[in-house]
């Protein structure tokens, strides 16, 4: 019961999300252009059709709507972030709109009716989480959609398992009684029965789901309890708690019939990050390469007629899982002798430097062929930037959990560097703003620091 009520719960908020792109869509074009978007099969004169991108709006709004839990009914009740995710969807989804208008030019699309689309989807979304707790709000309120349930534990876990359940916002629960197992502790408030007792409730009417609330170092008891509530013919679920730190949400792995559970997970492993992150650093990657190829041209020229040697410098950094891989720059130094060890950090004035990679450093413009690396999937455009291996294994000495952040890919830009930890400055500063990084990732953090990089890219105080 409980599980077919989310059920039922979340197909009609999915249903009322996917259908907004569209009503946006017929807000913005309304507005722009005075015709109506769903009724006209046929546009003005000169005005390309708009159901090619409301289509893919809704393709990708509904991934991102996906993995941005937009349509989870628990996320309408959580306490802080329903803005945020909101706006990680709105992001996403038209970050891919407006990289796919930007290769596409057989057709001209308005930009004014893309933006207004955009503001209107932000509205719409926003009213429509709002009028879907309203309406479970008043459906609570009527008692009509109460699930009656009967809880096996009368612990103080039990009761506060019970305590949860009745005041809990998703769904409306009414605790029938408690079920006292053999030397057990009673704890709750409410009707307690013996196991013996169970089959009284066995009419089809009493309950609806059955819930199994016992303490983690009573969980190896669930086997023998189990059997004894098959008579009931109701859901039986069983609540899993293993202390404070361990959370499970996602974190449950079946892996061909074994369980396992993340202890320490990472959000490089979530769907967000594998496939929203990486299609937008494909796409930002690809859009950078092409508006820089001109003065990416114009710098090779200008390497290469200042001083002998190769365009591109190549060097060896850890990344993602510590894996080793090349990460190419602008060589903006005179080029290695043979033998000679590579270079570590540039420190101000260095000898080494020539003028263009003087230039090159200040403006920030030598790190251009990372995109390259982005492109290969060694980088991402944001994240902890790599160090070379020997510094590594010096750092894991010194500095405590200095290794987590090779859990994310290493990055063009990250939340260190913004703030001014980069160079030659503090390795404990720049691992705290990482591992804070890492923590609160999203695609919008992505996007502050990406625009914050921009903003700053002329200013940087350790660009040597």
């Amino acid at each position: 019961m409980i599980r077919s009520r989310l059920s039922y719960a979340r197909f009609y908020l999915r249903t009322s999300i996917l259908l907004l792109p569209a009503c946006a869509y017929f807000i913005a074009v309304k507005l722009r252009f005075g015709f109506n978007l769903l009724f006209s099969r046929t546009p003005p004169l000169g005005l390309p059709s708009y159901w090619g991108v409301v289509l893919l709006t809704t393709v990708v709004w509904a991934i991102a709507a996906e993995e941005s839990g937009l349509w989870n009914v628990e996320q309408l009740y959580a306490p802080g972030g329903k803005s945020r995710r909101l706006l990680e969807a709105l992001a996403f989804t038209y970050a891919v709109v407006m990289a796919v208008g930007f290769l596409y030019r057989q057709a001209s699309y308005s930009r004014l009716v893309i933006g207004i689309s955009a503001i209107a989807l932000f509205i719409l979304a926003t009213l429509a989480r709002v009028a879907f707790r309203v309406s479970l709000e008043f459906l609570r309120e009527s008692g009509r959609s109460e699930v009656k349930i009967l809880v096996v534990g009368t612990d103080r876990f039990a009761r506060r398992v019970g305590t949860s359940l009745l005041l809990g916002e998703v769904l409306p629960c009414k605790v029938v009684g408690f079920v006292r197992l053999p030397g057990q502790e009673i704890a709750v408030d409410g009707p307690v029965f013996e196991m013996d007792q169970i089959p009284s409730f066995s009419n089809g009417n009493s309950i609806n789901d059955v819930i199994i609330a016992l303490p983690a170092a009573r969980l190896s008891e669930v086997e023998k309890i189990a059997p004894q509530l098959e008579k009931l013919c109701v859901p039986t679920r069983v609540v899993i708690d293993l202390g404070d730190g361990v959370v499970l949400r996602d974190r449950l792995i079946d892996l061909g019939g074994i369980h396992m559970l993340d202890l320490r997970p990472t959000l490089a492993e979530t769907v967000p990050y594998l496939f929203q992150k990486r299609i937008f650093d494909v796409a930002f990657s690809v859009l950078v390469l092409l508006l820089t190829l001109p003065l990416t041209l114009l710098i090779a020229l200008a390497i290469k007629l200042e001083s002998p040697g190769a365009i591109f410098f190549s060097q060896d950094r850890v990344g993602l899982n510590g894996r080793v891989f090349r990460m190419l720059k602008f060589r903006t130094m005179r080029a290695l002798a043979p033998g000679e060890p590579e270079w570590g950090w540039t420190t101000a004035n260095d000898p080494r430097r020539t003028r263009v990679g003087t230039l090159l450093r200040k403006l920030n413009l030598d790190e251009l062929p990372q995109f390259l690396n982005v492109l290969r999937g060694n980088m991402s455009i944001v994240g902890p930037r790599p160090e070379m291996p020997h510094f590594v294994e010096r750092f894991l000495e010194e500095f405590d959990r200095y290794n987590f952040r090779h859990m994310f890919k290493a990055g063009i830009t990250g939340w260190a560097q913004v703030n001014g930890w980069r160079g030659d400055t503090s390795i404990a500063k720049r691992v705290e703003y990482d591992l804070y990084y890492l923590r609160n990732w999203s695609l919008t953090f992505d996007l502050q620091i990406i625009t914050m990089t921009v903003l700053r890219m002329f200013s940087s105080k350790n660009a040597y």
